[in-house]
């Protein structure tokens, strides 16, 4: 299976399956900024339910940037933030000790380009997966892929086999939420959970 794909800031499970139960990943790098996307937001589960996690851009027409252009905005710390609501929701999960220290070098850099942070990410993700993917880049916009085709794909999969998450005595089963809930409540199960589900 041929997939193109859409960059993801530490996208839902349901991206993960895509992108590891296929034989070929593209991934956009000629398309315009789209926004309230997982191009630059991410959904964790907190104690008051599911909590959005959003990468400020600076201020510009992004909807008519590549999204290689779209730069970080400096303004808010945005970093802090993000990786303060990672520990609060998921320092008692079982693996997130296994996973904090690699993913928390994230939090303590400057980053400047949205795209290649999230790149950066997602290949440490892959690697948490233990799932060696060649990653394929667009050379140009086109319409139509020789492939499937997610880029407009919302990425909500209600139906994913439910598992135990950190809130589950008092928060019903979210499901696809990002990767990382998948990871640091299943841990090395994670990329055998991903292969499961229907895509």
């Amino acid at each position: 299976m041929k997939v193109l794909l859409p960059i993801s800031y530490l996208g839902p499970a349901s991206y993960f399956s895509v992108f590891i139960q296929s034989s070929e990943v593209f991934i956009e790098s000629n398309e315009h900024f789209v926004k309230q996307s997982i191009r630059n937001r991410c959904s964790i589960l907190s104690s008051n339910g599911t909590q959005l996690l959003s990468i400020p851009k600076e201020r510009k027409s992004a909807d008519k940037t590549l999204i290689t252009d779209i730069n970080i905005s400096k303004s808010q710390n945005w970093q802090k933030l993000h990786w303060q609501a990672l520990i609060s929701s998921y320092n008692s999960s079982p693996f997130f000790e296994y996973y904090k220290d690699q993913l928390g070098e994230f939090y303590h850099t400057n980053p400047l380009n949205l795209f290649n942070f999230n790149l950066r990410l997602t290949e440490l993700i892959l690697s948490f997966l233990q799932t060696e993917k060649k990653i394929h880049f667009t050379s140009e916009y086109n319409r139509k892929f020789d492939g499937i085709d997610f880029r407009n794909h919302k990425f909500k999969n209600l139906e994913m086999d439910r598992y135990e998450q950190v809130f589950s005595e008092k928060i019903e089963f979210q499901s696809d939420l990002s990767v990382l809930d998948v990871l640091f409540n299943l841990g090395p199960e994670t990329t055998s959970y991903l292969e499961r589900q229907s895509i």
